[in-house]
């Protein structure tokens, strides 16, 4: 198993240090079993990100006009994508969402830290239950932490599995934004991300985007 450790300076930064690394660092191997079954992913074994000013516009990721390739997150999908992450809004064809999980959850954490301070470890929101494991498509998000140290409010988060290419700027750009709402609804700063996944991964389908983004040869 190795361990890869990335210090970002923003959002797009730690998606594009993560592309570039995982074209050198990543396991490459047959999808028996999840999305593109049949297929193959390049993925870190493990992988842990620490975004020092994750507030940085803009969000998503940065694609020189001059490479011709499209940015991983359309213009306008973060905001169609927030109610999915914070409410318990669910289209008929989905099994679940992330927001059916954390809704509640998110307003509980905010009481929580203004009725009882800063001074716990209990402001954990989950996401999933043990009937997710039988689902064709279990939740990726698995769990969002938080602390406030320094008057600001800081997420630590777990990905089981996370597509490196178009899920990771989308999930974390929408996460920010949720950090955002919690922390100005506290009455604190805006802080930090870390991010950890043992399932950080690229589908085969956009390793040559990937390696024209980073400028790397194969």
């Amino acid at each position: 198993m190795k361990l890869i450790n990335i210090e970002a300076r923003d959002l797009p930064d730690a998606w594009f240090q993560s592309v570039s690394s995982i074209i050198d660092h990543g396991h490459e191997y047959l999808i028996d079993r999840g999305s593109y079954e049949g297929q193959k992913r390049l993925e870190f074994d493990y992988i842990t990100l620490h975004v020092k000013y994750p507030g940085v516009r803009p969000l998503i990721p940065d694609i020189p006009a001059h490479l011709g390739i499209p940015n991983p997150v359309e213009e306008g999908y973060i905001e169609e994508y927030l109610p999915y992450l914070m409410t318990k809004k669910k289209s008929t064809n989905e099994q679940y969402t992330y927001g059916q999980y954390l809704e509640d959850q998110i307003d509980e954490v905010i009481k929580m830290y203004k009725k009882n301070g800063f001074g716990t470890n209990q402001a954990y929101m989950t996401v999933g239950d043990p009937d997710s494991i039988f689902l064709s498509d279990p939740p990726c998000l698995r769990g969002i932490d938080t602390r406030i140290r320094d008057n600001k409010l800081h997420f630590i988060i777990y990905f089981r599995s996370w597509d490196l290419w178009n899920g990771f700027p989308a999930n974390l750009a929408a996460i920010q934004i949720l950090k955002e709402y919690m922390a100005a609804e506290i009455g604190i700063e805006d802080g930090e991300i870390i991010a950890s996944s043992k399932g950080l991964h690229l589908y085969d389908y956009v390793w040559e985007l990937a390696r024209i983004r980073t400028m790397k040869k194969e």
